[in-house]
């Protein structure tokens, strides 16, 4: 685990609970709570999975590509550590990939040769309720002591507290539009991470870095600059000019 101050981590938690306000953007939201659980926790990758109103998992956010795609892999399989961590409701602590072909005889071969050797999955819960599944994965056997799970828990509990107080207060409607609202956003935003990965001859993880900064730096929303890119390039030229 990456050594962390009390101070940053003071910093990152109300920065989650700062980001729960009125009209919060979902995709944002748990874009933010992956990157700061990477930064925090000195791993290399990590993904966010939350259920639809049929209790689906559906991916939502990763720190990067190669890890979307592995998050997609185990939905489309239906098999991997994010699944059982939501369906048992426990946590999947420094599970070695390289000798769990009897757990996940799919999943596990797939995720080594993609370079990765242990995961963990906690899920999003507050008490019996479970919405997903934060998960990480590392290049190196095991990785997370027991004070790194209290905070990676720590971050999913305070975001599931969020999510599920905003639904009780809109009487169980938000959540399932936000989560809707997610996955069409993402849609766009993928598209807007290809044509600026086209434009500038870069990777699809270096597209969405300059997506993410240009909105930052503006002061936009992730998803209004991704709808500008594909709707109307031209609107924003020191963005997607060649």
């Amino acid at each position: 685990m990456a050594i962390v101050s009390p101070e940053r981590l003071a910093e990152v938690f109300v920065e989650v609970a700062d980001t729960l306000v009125d009209d919060f953007d979902l995709v944002e939201f748990l874009q933010m709570l992956t990157s700061r659980t990477a930064e925090l926790i000195g791993v290399p990758a990590v993904g966010l999975l939350l259920a639809d109103a049929h209790g689906h998992l559906q991916v939502i956010a990763a720190s990067d590509e190669a890890t979307w795609l592995l998050e997609l892999f185990q939905i489309q399989i239906c098999e991997g550590p994010c699944l059982d961590s939501y369906t048992t409701q426990t946590p999947v602590v420094n599970a070695d990939l390289r000798t769990a072909a009897d757990r996940w005889p799919t999943f596990a071969p797939w995720a080594t040769a993609v370079g990765f050797q242990s995961v963990h999955a906690l899920p999003l819960r507050l008490r019996a309720k479970v919405i997903g599944t934060l998960n990480l994965f590392g290049t190196q056997v095991g990785g997370l002591e027991p004070g790194d799970v209290k905070v990676v828990q720590a971050l999913a509990d305070v975001a599931t507290i969020g999510l599920l107080q905003e639904r009780a207060i809109h009487h169980g409607d938000v959540l399932t539009e936000q989560l809707q609202h997610a996955l069409t956003s993402r849609v766009v935003i993928e598209q807007a991470k290809g044509a600026l990965a086209q434009a500038h001859d870069i990777d699809v993880d270096q597209a969405f870095e300059l997506l993410c900064r240009y909105a930052r730096d503006h002061d936009l929303r992730l998803i209004d600059v991704a709808r500008t890119i594909v709707t109307d390039p031209t609107s924003i030229s020191d963005l997607t000019r060649t």
